[in-house]
């Protein structure tokens, strides 16, 4: 079952920061650096962006000191659908207030 929901504003900034180099391969901790944010929630980002096939994904072998790491990078698929982002969306990061129930 497919769902067709908007992306949210942190899969949008996640969009945005591969689509201003799209060519370049991206290590997820610069990208969750870049995008401020924490590991837990840009990975499974990625993940659901890349099932749809807006991204690819590529392993770089590992080094003697590291491990193998992901890269990821947008497809053709992946510009259009960020070019095709409405404009009012786009910026849309504006945290929730939060209300205390003691002060409502």
């Amino acid at each position: 079952m497919q769902r067709n929901r908007p992306p949210s504003a942190q899969s949008i900034r996640v969009l945005r920061a591969l689509a201003a180099d799209p060519a370049r391969w991206r290590y997820g901790y610069d990208l969750a650096a870049e995008v401020q944010l924490k590991s837990g929630s840009l990975y499974p980002i990625l993940v659901r962006l890349a099932d749809p096939g807006l991204l690819e994904t590529s392993w770089e072998p590992g080094v003697i000191s590291r491990p193998p790491r992901h890269l990821y990078r947008l497809t053709s698929a992946g510009r259009e659908f960020v070019g095709a982002l409405p404009a009012a969306r786009v910026g849309r990061t504006v945290p929730h207030p939060h209300v205390r129930w003691n002060e409502a």
